[in-house]
Order: structure tokens, then sequence, then C-alpha cells
């Protein structure tokens, strides 16, 4: 029998465009793949949407509202009802929604309390990973270095010292927006406003002594039958600050595997599966570094990280023989082994 899989993107937050991006290759990939795919997406504005999301149909195939011959229903109507309606008729949901009320657990526990199986971690790790502050925590609890910082709040300005050249990002956001490089203080009152007004916990802000180091993403895969591994390392080039405007607009490379020793490889992949285990994790999660001198420095983890075709994680399973696709259908396997483990 054909498994019928939900698959959300777009969410009301920051990170809307990537997500719709992200939602349209994992559709896209499971469809090719032989299931029965029904698409959700939630509005900038909150509204969920049944069917293809505007401006992105195909053009091709039946007319909302008729049947596809696939047990999933082609359609396009709004509100929440109807959104649970396709969760519930579902054998598995893919969230394809990164950052706040969807990265964060919020779709995870929804699809909890509905009792549908759903791709990536549970909602206690998307919460705990969305708060940089916490994720910190954490990671040094199982021997893992971080940076130091401190949580701070507009009103805490005027208490903040630094002592060199510091980094100013949201405790809760994604895709880099509202980070910057504080050089004096003189940089840091615009550098908090523009953090605590993309911050999801309520407008608090990290800052920290910037890490002089290589930037090294480890993505780290949990398969159906719970073994988990660590793709090739990818390691980022940019000229500055790895920024929001850097990871769209073209200009940062990237190099997978990444050009590593040894000793430096299995440091970071040691962390990345810590990390990973840590926070419970399941199907797939991007664990990010800095490789220093003294070792890897761990910046953060993405419990849903971009999924688009190009994106990093898949470049670094593509490096370890596993292509988009497949990648896609594991995930869902493992969403769907939990299924049939329960029947």
């Amino acid at each position: 029998m054909t498994a019928r899989i939900a698959v959300i993107g777009g969410g009301s937050n920051v990170e809307h465009d990537v997500s719709l991006a992200s939602a349209e290759g994992v559709a896209a990939a499971l469809t090719r793949r032989g299931y029965a795919v029904e698409r959700l997406t939630i509005g900038r504005d909150g509204e969920w949407t049944a069917g293809e999301p505007a401006g992105r149909g195909t053009g091709e195939g039946p007319e909302f509202g008729a049947s596809t011959g696939s047990g999933m229903r082609r359609r396009r109507a709004q509100g929440l009802a109807v959104a649970t309606e396709v969760l519930t008729e579902a054998d598995a949901v893919f969230p394809a929604v990164h950052g706040p009320l969807g990265e964060d657990g919020a779709l995870a526990a929804l699809c909890a309390l509905a009792g549908v199986p759903v791709v990536g971690s549970g909602h206690v790790a998307g919460a705990i990973g969305m708060d940089k502050h916490f994720s910190k925590l954490i990671a040094r609890d199982v021997g893992v270095r971080t940076a130091a910082g401190r949580v701070v709040t507009m009103s805490d300005g005027d208490s903040i010292e630094l002592d060199g050249e510091a980094v100013v990002k949201p405790v809760a956001s994604g895709s880099s927006h509202g980070v910057s490089l504080v050089r004096g203080l003189d940089d840091l009152g615009a550098a908090l406003a523009g953090a605590c007004a993309v911050d999801a916990s309520g407008g608090r802000a990290l800052v920290e002594p910037l890490v002089r180091g290589r930037e090294i993403d480890v993505a780290v895969l949990r398969e159906a039958d719970g073994t988990r591994w660590a793709a090739p390392a990818l390691e980022i080039h940019a000229s500055g600050l790895f920024d929001t405007a850097t990871k769209y607009d073209g200009s940062a490379r990237f190099t997978v595997p990444a050009e590593l020793r040894a000793d430096e490889a299995m440091a970071l992949e040691r962390a990345a599966l810590a990390v990973f285990d840590a926070f419970g994790c399941r199907g797939v999660a991007r664990i990010d570094f800095f490789l220093t001198a003294d070792g890897p420095v761990f910046n953060e983890i993405n419990t849903m990280p971009g999924l688009t075709p190009a994106s990093q994680v898949p470049r670094m399973f593509a490096a370890a023989g596993v292509d988009y696709e497949e990648l896609v259908h594991r995930l869902v396997q493992g969403a769907l082994r939990g299924r049939r483990a329960q029947a």
C-alpha cells in the first residue's frame, strides 16, 4: 500500500521562503519515489493552506478537489481544521518548516497530539535546539567545548563590556537572521536591536566573543533501524561573517568533504554524535562547529536544517553516496518504522 505523506512548508517566521523551498524539494523527491504526497503550507500570517502553495502548482494533473488515485486528495482549502484533517489522514508528516513555530518542536508536538508519526526530532529536542543558550549547556554537559557568552536584553546594553570583537545573535531564530559582528561598543546598540527584534524567545540576545576558526558543519542521520552515522564534514568559506546575506547571495563557497586531518575529522564526528545523542535527535540534524587550534567548538544545532537539493545537509550526504531522493526516503522510513512498531 502506498504510504501517504503530508509535507509542511512555509511558517510564520523569517525562514518562510527557505522553508517553502525545502518543502518543494522534499515533496518532489517523495513523489518520484512513489509516495502519495499532500502539501500543507503555513502562511506568514499563520494561516494554514492544504494543497499546492499559491503560485507553485505544476499546472499538470487533476484540479484541486479531484482525486489523484493515490489516496490523497489534491485540494486547496484554508484553515487549521482542514490541515488537521490532512495530518490525521497521513501515515507520516514531514515538517520542512525551519525556525520558530516549526523547527522548535511546535509541529512535532502537534503531530504527537494527533497521533501521527513525524519525520525528524521530537518536540523536546526541537525546543531545546532552537534556544542557542540552552543548546550550549547541553553540549558542555557532554564534554563539547562552546564559546563563552552572555544572554542579554536591550535593557542590559549599558552594562555590557567587550574585550575585543564579539558576535551578537538572537537566542532563538534561524538562517542567521539578526546575527552581526560587533567591533566595539559603538556597534553594540544596533546589533542588540537587530537580534532582539527577531528573537522568538522574548527579545533576548547572545553576546559571544568572536571565535576564530574554520566553520565546519557535520550532518548526522539516524536510520530506520536506529543506527546513526555522520556524513563527511562540510567547510564554509566566506569573506566575513556567515550571515543571512552571505548564506543566500551565492558568495559563500562550500567544500565537502572538508579538508581535514584524520584526528580533526574524528574529533568533529565524535562531538557531533555526542551532541546528537544528548539532544535525543531523530531523523537528521546539522551540528555547526568552529574548528580551532584546540579542537572543535560547538556553535549550534539545527534539528530541521535546510533541505533543498542544494542545501548543506544534502551535499554532505551526497558526498557519502546518499543522493537527495534517497536521503528524503530514509527520513520518511524512519518515521514510518515507528508507526509499524506500534501497530
